[in-house]
């Protein structure tokens, strides 16, 4: 027998057509009647209500409150809770809107929770026997089917020397082992002689590729391995995507800005989508098959509360740790390089107009000043052509144009950005990772005036995500990150001291949590629906067991995630909490 709500809803066109005959209402209002009717009468009939310590929703019109209301999937209702005191003090849990993280790699990062980890190996040795432990626990990987992955190496840990691919030849057993490990940056991969193997004997030079040393390839270069690799087909990928959803809800994650999905994955994603398993709204950018071109016509977009297809990133360089960031500049400490450029001026700007008149958000990745400011002239350009009659600022606001990581920015460019409004993409703990090393890099006077701005941006509603797995998923080492300029995982600046590294750049921490939420939601056109809590928003919020104010972040946990009014993350030391 059916349910009464399943026979309200089907009587709604019923009466919303008798409405129209009898009275003329233009059949045009048809949609946002019946919204309206099944928001203001379902929201009431059929919510339900949950109360805390503390709610703190970003929204405007009432900025803290104790209880809400969720149906179908948003809030209904967002109130101080009136009980009397006694139950009032009774209430637990300090809730914030659910986290989004403006940068991250979701496909990547699954993978990453099937492989080895390097981060943090200090030495060669090390290495060696994470992945000797590592293949004897998978002993399927290493075949020419399933090559062995790992991520986070780092050549400054060899005594600054490149490792080569010699050195994985760890016993005679790896000697057969196909090895492919991602660099900390992912913007090198170290391979094996047998990955070698595959390969031509005379290899092609590669513009804005690099090969440092036998086995290391990077940026552009890496396309030369990448053409042998076996790609995970569609069922690990699948065990990829969930792994990484699970992982992200821990850390308080509702949403993220995946950063370069190709197009076959993203049919993989809309299928995905619409399973319960699906628990992080996704806003994907397209990356072509072929990075840095055209591919409007492999793109269907997409607009549904789990998955967002409206944008596309673009590639200006390569990172900082590798020596790959286009500089203006040479490296202080690498006086014959000043970094590569993935792709010409005139090919970025013809790319960023032609993804903007198809109507996409143009997202490109610039690092080091001159691939900034060659994304600022990209910008600009397109803005001038796409809206000829109104200034370029205002143009900005509709087409919200956006630079990931916007790392090293000449000061004149920071002008400009400021200016022309455009979005800075910035992962906090990129500068607290960094801070050992950047400045060696870049000089003292370069970094204090170019590197690595938070506080100066702050007018562009900077988006800040993490770059996972680059850096680990975690929002609140982001905000600690950010707040202090220190390493979350020492609380210490890089003299040792609790100054803070370029303290000038701190943000506060209201500030911080709006660049993981509603900032993040601007820069997605989700404004209103995601990053706040108020009605008509999706319901999604976090539970800490302390205020943010009131706890060391580095401390802090996270106690429950909630996507869509269903709990997707229950920490387990809190079973049976209220």
């Amino acid at each position: 027998m059916p349910s009464i709500s399943t026979l309200f809803w089907a009587s709604i066109p019923i009466l919303l057509a008798a409405l129209i005959y009898q009275v003329g209402v233009p059949a045009i209002l048809l949609t946002s009647i019946s919204e309206h009717i099944a928001f203001r009468v379902l929201g009431n009939l059929f919510a339900t209500t949950h109360c805390y310590a503390s709610v703190k929703t970003l929204s405007e019109g009432l900025d803290h409150a104790e209880c809400f209301s969720v149906s179908g999937g948003v809030f209904t209702k967002v109130f101080p809770d009136h009980s009397l005191d006694a139950v009032k003090h009774a209430r637990t849990g300090y809730v914030v809107p659910g986290f989004w993280d403006g940068h991250g790699h979701l496909l990547m990062y699954g993978e990453l929770l099937d492989s080895v980890s390097l981060f943090g190996a200090e030495d060669m040795r090390e290495v060696k026997r994470r992945l000797v432990e590592y293949q004897q626990e998978r002993p399927e990987t290493g075949t020419s089917e399933q090559w062995l992955r790992g991520v986070g190496w780092d050549q400054a840990n060899f005594d600054g020397e490149w490792p080569v691919s010699s050195d994985l030849e760890i016993d005679n057993a790896f000697k057969d082992l196909y090895v492919m490990l991602d660099r900390v940056d992912v913007h090198c991969i170290w391979v094996s002689e047998k990955v070698l193997s595959l390969l031509p004997s005379y290899l092609p030079d590669m513009p804005g590729g690099e090969i440092p040393a036998k086995g290391v390839f990077c940026d552009n270069a890496m396309d030369i391995v990448l053409e042998h690799y076996p790609k995970p087909g569609k069922q690990r990928k699948t065990k990829f995507i969930k792994d990484a959803m699970s992982e992200l809800n821990r850390f308080g994650i509702v949403g993220m800005h995946d950063a370069g999905v190709v197009p076959s994955d993203l049919e993989l994603y809309k299928e995905l989508s619409a399973d319960e398993d699906w628990t992080v709204r996704v806003n994907a950018m397209v990356e072509c098959e072929m990075r840095n071109t055209f591919c409007p016509d492999a793109v269907e977009k997409s607009k549904t509360p789990k998955l967002q297809i409206n944008s596309v990133k673009l590639f200006g360089d390569g990172a900082l740790g590798s020596w790959g960031s286009a500089m203006i500049e040479p490296y202080s400490d690498k006086l014959e390089s000043s970094g590569s450029l993935l792709v010409n001026t005139s090919t970025l700007s013809k790319l960023t107009l032609d993804w903007a008149e198809a109507g996409f958000q143009v997202n490109i990745h610039s690092i080091g000043d001159l691939a900034n400011r060659h994304a600022i002239d990209a910008f600009e350009a397109a803005l001038e052509v796409l809206c000829p009659d109104i200034d370029p600022y205002s143009c900005q606001s509709q087409h919200r144009f956006r630079i990931e990581h916007a790392q090293i920015i000449h000061p004149e460019d920071q002008s400009r950005l400021l200016k022309l409004g455009i979005i800075p993409s910035i992962q906090p703990t990129h500068a607290t990772s960094d801070m050992g090393y950047a400045e060696s890099r870049l000089g003292k006077q370069r970094t204090a005036q170019e590197a690595y701005r938070m506080r100066s941006l702050l007018s562009l509603r900077p988006v800040l995500g993490s770059d996972f797995p680059v850096e680990p998923p975690s929002i609140l080492e982001g905000m600690y990150a950010a707040i202090t300029r220190r390493s979350p995982r020492t609380g210490l600046d890089p003299n040792g001291s609790k100054t803070g590294w370029y303290p000038e750049e701190t943000i506060t921490l209201g500030q911080a949590l709006e660049g993981f939420t509603v900032n993040a939601a601007y820069g997605a056109f989700l404004e209103g629906k995601a990053g706040i809590i108020k009605p008509g928003a999706y319901a999604d919020w976090v539970v800490l067991d302390e205020s943010l104010e009131t706890t060391d972040l580095r401390k802090a946990t996270i106690r429950e995630t909630w996507v869509g009014g269903k709990r997707v993350y229950l920490r387990p030391a809190a079973e049976g909490t209220p």
